[in-house]
């Protein structure tokens, strides 16, 4: 590693420089680490007073719902955490945690009951199911045709799956920063906050998501995952805009939002093979090596070189994860994230994920 100052801005009479990583979308560079699989588990349509609990969901998989009318309460026993949802609302749980939903009428003593699966359950609320192709129908409406559009509740449950994460904590470095729950809203307040064009085409989604869902059309599953795959990436985007250097969540998501942190992120997902020294990254955060050491610590909790060190091995965990006829060899791989040799590249993989790189294809 260099120990020499950062690089002095270009004289005037310096060519201008082409495209630097760094101007890549910063999300974009992140997608291989954010790829997600969902299920659309149920759509439920309810009225008057109910609750159904959510037991932890474990294996990498995170739960949400998307509130498409009406309003309801969530709360996560787990952190003690009681959120408002309303209409366009969408709520994600990235670590799985248990949690109860009921609707905003539900009488104290009961939103405070101890919280175990399925009490209060269906049979308190007269709860039924049924499929309806694509997922189920759960609702505590009669069987009768058209109650169902009389609901006051409109609400669709599901899970998402990250490509690079396990059942390991904190082996993908950016599920692992992400918050216990993820509220992004698209009407009312929030609206305003997300944008009035990105909030009408959340809404519309979570809306063709719903009718898709209870129509159970040909097609209906994979329409429906594909749009909630693009509704997640567009959470994390607001949750990205959000972020405010200096609160208690640090991330890589936070080190994204910042101007500085930012701009040597990028460059790191943008080119990870390359050699990158402290002063390089200080180059291109446009700032000195001590004041990048102290934002990417204050940010996220550990040095530049670290977090490059963490993003490569996840990048390789992802591209291990890849099927298909043309796979990549653990050499290929090793070069791609700036490994000079295979089993430097092996001793470091395993040390992270306490596995070595061809047992982790095989997994």
């Amino acid at each position: 590693m260099s120990l020499s100052s950062p690089v002095s801005p270009a004289s005037p009479a310096a060519p201008v420089p082409a495209a630097t990583p760094t101007q890549v979308d910063a999300l974009s560079a992140l997608a291989p680490l954010l790829r997600v699989s969902p299920v659309l588990e149920t759509l439920c349509l309810f009225s008057g007073t109910w609750a159904a609990d959510h037991p932890r969901v474990g294996g990498g998989w995170a739960a949400f719902h998307l509130l498409v009318r009406g309003s309801c309460r969530v709360d996560l026993p787990e952190t003690g955490t009681s959120l408002s949802l309303k209409a366009g609302d969408l709520l994600l749980l990235p670590h799985g945690a248990s949690h109860r939903v009921h609707a905003t009428s539900l009488p104290p003593e009961a939103a405070a009951a101890p919280y175990a699966p399925g009490a209060p359950g269906s049979a308190v609320f007269g709860i039924h199911t049924r499929p309806t192709g694509a997922a189920l129908l759960k609702t505590n409406l009669p069987r009768e045709e058209g109650a169902a559009e009389a609901s006051e509740v409109e609400l669709i449950c599901g899970r998402l799956t990250f490509a690079a994460a396990s059942t390991r904590p904190g082996e993908n470095l950016v599920l692992a920063t992400l918050p216990d729950s993820l509220v992004v809203s698209t009407g009312g307040e929030g609206a305003a906050e997300v944008g009035t064009g990105q909030a009408a085409l959340m809404r519309e989604a979570m809306r063709h998501i719903g009718r898709e869902l209870a129509a159970g059309s040909p097609g209906a599953a994979s329409i429906t995952a594909d749009l909630a795959s693009a509704l997640f990436v567009m959470a994390v985007r607001e949750h990205l805009l959000k972020a405010e250097a200096g609160s208690a969540h640090r991330s890589v998501l936070l080190l994204l939002a910042d101007r500085q942190a930012g701009r040597a992120v990028s460059a790191m997902l943008a080119d990870p093979a390359r050699d990158w020294s402290l002063d390089d990254l200080a180059a291109e955060a446009l700032t000195s090596r001590a004041s990048l050491v102290r934002l990417f610590r204050r940010l996220a909790g550990l040095a530049p070189l670290e977090c490059l060190a963490a993003l490569r091995l996840d990048i390789a965990r992802q591209r291990l994860a890849a099927v298909g006829p043309r796979l990549a060899s653990l050499g290929d791989i090793a070069a791609e994230v700036g490994y000079q040799s295979e089993s430097a590249f092996s001793r470091a993989f395993q040390r992270r994920f306490g596995l070595r790189p061809g047992e982790a294809r095989r997994a």
